[in-house]
């Protein structure tokens, strides 16, 4: 057995790179761990699928040879979405399943994104995956005694899938959209699921292709809506859905250009599923922006802020029975009429049944504008920065944002809130600086009235970091 590289391991899912940490063994030890942890938890079927990555059809084998080996029925649905897969093990009634999937990393990283016995595998539950592999190191991968090796059979679940929300969703009246999947795997389902809806829908790299080659699957990069942002500013196009290589995540541009972050689409979707569960809990994470609470509050309901990690709020949304929950990262939860799993596609099916309800034009200021643009642009906002990344060393991260936590010093600060890094709260915004779960960075992110504040905070900040280490390079 190959030595088991324990850095793949991370706080929400698995991921490394394919040659260096990660290959087919690895991913045969995997399912086989994973399938006698289904069937310790009473699941005998386990659902697998795969992303578009070139290095997916050998990893979804060997993972699914080590699943068979430990006695569990192999379902594979094939080259789909990341939700799709969660879908799927709702839908044939596993419970259990697994997408090999790299996200939005750059095309030679995949992994694991892991449910057993419909549990959202994250933080302890991974390493204690890890620990158990460890233990069988040198042990041979074939079935246990009372245990026969299963069979696989393979199932389209893409069909149900689409049928499932186009027979959820209305929309107030046909659209234009445009569309760009960045050649990551929605690219495959995203058009004709917003087509049957009733949308015209202009394509933007929707061939999935693994390499990437126009631009990377990651609408949290500004970068990357380029093209979504030049193709909406050329065409009659209304609006611009972006997705990230797997498909969970949500990038929203307007005609005007302008790019809608996922915490002030998630002021969107509080207020309309609010008003169908007056008094309801909406679950948010701690980077996402202050209004996020202030619109929630403002529609009647709890707002609560959790720490970052799509399995973490998750499991937060099935502990409380919150209909809704998102995070900054463009993860958005719906449990109202939904699941309770992340799914970018369904999230931007969402977004167009609220936006349709606007004329496709209005006139504004003298001017022609999309009244589904409008809708979103109007929603409240405040001078911010994207999330910032100061990079570190493999470990350091938690090391600074620790001592950061420790030193004290933001004396302006009317809160501090330290259940994910530590986010400092002022009358006039807010400053966030935590450590990242999947990369060696510190992951930091500014908001405030005007720049003015923005500048202040930003500079009680930099005296706090420097009181850490004077060397840090900060990106602000």
């Amino acid at each position: 057995m190959a030595h088991i590289d324990p850095s793949i391991f991370k706080a929400y899912d698995i991921r490394g790179v394919v040659g260096r940490n990660l290959n087919a063994e690895v991913f045969c030890a995997i399912g086989f761990e994973l399938g006698l942890l289904s069937l310790d938890a009473g699941v005998g079927s386990f659902v697998i699928a795969r992303d578009g990555r070139h290095s997916g059809p050998d990893l979804s084998a060997a993972l699914a040879q080590g699943l068979a080996a430990s006695g569990v029925e192999v379902i594979d649905i094939g080259q789909v979405t990341t939700p799709m897969l969660y879908f799927a093990t709702v839908e044939v009634g596993a419970g259990s399943g697994a997408a090999v999937t790299g996200s939005h990393n750059p095309p030679d990283y995949n992994g694991l994104k892991m449910v057993v016995a419909g549990s959202t595998l994250h933080g302890e539950a991974i390493q204690q995956l890890h620990r158990r592999i460890v233990a069988r190191q040198g042990a041979a991968h074939g079935p246990l005694p009372g245990r026969v090796e299963a069979g696989q059979r393979s199932v389209d679940v893409a069909e149900a899938y689409l049928r499932r929300i186009v027979g959820d969703i209305r929309l107030g009246r046909p659209m234009k959209i445009a569309v760009d999947c960045g050649n990551g795997v929605a690219g495959a389902f995203a058009p004709e699921l917003y087509r049957r809806l009733g949308c015209a829908v202009v394509e933007l790299f929707c061939e999935v292709d693994g390499s990437f080659p126009n631009h990377h699957p990651d609408p949290a990069d500004p970068h990357n809506l380029e093209d979504l942002v030049a193709c909406l500013r050329e065409t009659d196009c209304e609006i611009g859905l972006a997705f990230d290589g797997d498909g969970d995540r949500l990038g929203v541009v307007t005609k005007s250009g302008r790019i809608i972050w996922p915490d002030r689409q998630l002021m969107l979707f509080a207020r309309d599923v609010l008003a169908r569960n007056p008094g309801a809990e909406i679950i948010f994470d701690v980077k996402c922006s202050r209004h996020v609470a202030r619109v929630i509050e403002a529609a009647g309901g709890v707002a609560t802020m959790s720490r970052t990690g799509h399995s973490l709020i998750k499991a937060r949304l099935r502990e409380t029975g919150a209909p809704l929950a998102g995070e900054m990262s463009g993860h958005v939860f719906f449990k109202e009429r939904w699941y309770g799993f992340d799914d970018g596609l369904y999230a931007g099916a969402r977004l167009l049944e609220i936006v349709s309800r606007e004329p496709a034009w209005i006139e504004a200021a003298g001017t022609t504008i999309s009244g589904a643009s409008q809708m979103l642009e109007v929603l409240p906002d405040s001078p911010s920065t994207p999330e910032l990344k100061l990079q570190c060393a493999e470990g350091e991260n938690f090391r600074i944002v620790e001592a950061l936590a420790s030193a004290g010093g933001f004396t302006r600060a009317s809160r501090l809130i330290t259940i994910d890094g530590v986010r400092a709260e002022y009358p006039e915004g807010f400053g966030l600086a935590r450590a990242s779960n999947t990369t060696p960075v510190v992951v930091i992110r500014f908001e405030a009235d005007d720049q003015a504040a923005l500048e202040r905070i930003q500079e009680e900040f930099r005296a706090a970091f420097a009181r850490v280490d004077s060397r840090l390079q900060l990106p602000f």
